[in-house]
């Protein structure tokens, strides 16, 4: 796959905001300084499409973009220790309400700092998609910052840590845009399996209809 386009569409405060698409829709989490947003940035080979921060946290609604062959959904960051309680569940309700869309979301990137052994937030977010059956693939970041020589033993705590195998964690650095032909391929894949269902499982005509535009 080659991104040719990739553009922002709008952002969401509660689930009245939330985008039903007709296209493969992908969601981004993670914690909030894994680097979600140079990830979004690297793959639409843009520097500012994804606002990047030196503050962790600042990821406070959900993010849409367009790329074309699908959606990609920016999710809140979590595990950020300097926001209030409030501002947490507020959070934790409008990511609740995002993944009770259930089929509308096609498939998820759970990003992990390779560096570093997962976090019970983590831990949390990769039970949550297994117990809802959600596919995911797990996207190790910051590559880059451990020596060439360590990159595979952090793909298999990341892996071990998530019980998940190895072949679906990717290594990825946003400065090396090391991995980025491997998340590509699996875009390749979501977008081939989405039209497969779509040929196979014609929606509702009328259905259809109510659906709003995408901007």
């Amino acid at each position: 796959m080659v991104i040719r386009e990739a553009r922002f569409l709008t952002s969401a405060a509660d689930k009245r905001g939330f985008i039903r698409p007709e296209k493969p829709m992908i969601a981004v989490c993670g914690k909030s300084n894994v680097g979600k947003s140079s990830f979004i940035n690297m793959l639409a080979n843009r520097t500012k499409l994804a606002r990047t921060s030196a503050e962790p946290g600042r990821t406070r609604l959900i993010n849409y973009f367009d790329f074309g062959a699908f959606l990609l959904a920016d999710l809140p960051g979590y595990g950020f220790a300097r926001v209030s309680k409030a501002e947490k569940e507020k959070w934790a309700r409008l990511l609740d309400d995002f993944f009770a869309q259930g089929a509308a979301i096609t498939h998820v990137f759970a990003l992990a700092d390779i560096r570093h052994e997962p976090t019970e937030d983590d831990r949390t977010m990769i039970d949550f998609l297994y117990c809802t059956r959600m596919p995911f693939t797990v996207i190790a970041t910051k590559a880059d910052k451990l020596p060439k020589t360590r990159v595979k033993e952090g793909v298999r705590r990341v892996a071990a840590a998530f019980r998940t195998g190895e072949g679906n964690v990717i290594a990825v650095s946003n400065q090396t845009r090391r991995g980025k032909e491997e998340v590509l391929a699996v875009f390749d894949g979501i977008c081939a399996r989405f039209a497969e269902r779509d040929q196979s499982e014609p929606a509702d005509e009328e259905e259809t209809q109510d659906l709003p535009a995408l901007p």
